[in-house]
Order: C-alpha cells, then sequence, then structure tokens
C-alpha cells in the first residue's frame, strides 16, 4: 500500500498535513456542533470530535510508512 502511495505522489510531507490538518478540523468540527446544534448537548459535540480526531493517527503513522520508504 505504501509503495502503491509512494507511484502516486502521495509523500510523507502529505501525510503530516493531512495529520496535523485534521486535529485542526476536530477541534472546528467540535466547535460547530457545539454551536450549530445547542439541544444535543457537550456529548454529541464530543463525539464528532473524537471522529474526526481519529483520523490524525492514521495519517501520522502513514507518513512514518512513507518517509521509512522514501528512505530506501
Amino acid at each position: 500500500m505504501v509503495k502503491k502511495l509512494h507511484e502516486m505522489g502521495v509523500r510523507s510531507e502529505h501525510a503530516y498535513s493531512a495529520a496535523v490538518g485534521s486535529i485542526g478540523l476536530s477541534v472546528l468540527v467540535w466547535l460547530s456542533s457545539l454551536k450549530k446544534e445547542p439541544g444535543k448537548g457537550l456529548d454529541r459535540a464530543d463525539r464528532w470530535g473524537i471522529f474526526v480526531g481519529e483520523w490524525a493517527p492514521t495519517f501520522f503513522g502513514l507518513g512514518i510508512a512513507l518517509s521509512q520508504y522514501e528512505k530506501d
């Protein structure tokens, strides 16, 4: 999978950028849910924020894998 991503032009910097972006998006989604769904409570906003926040470790892992592949 890492080889295929590399052949498609995806580099480790792209994966790291996506990870950092997903952290920012997580905060944004949490705030949006909190403000746009006032009757739903903090629990629902937390669930949305955590859902998007779970993407960051995946992107960081891909970044590490791509970085190792780029060294070889």
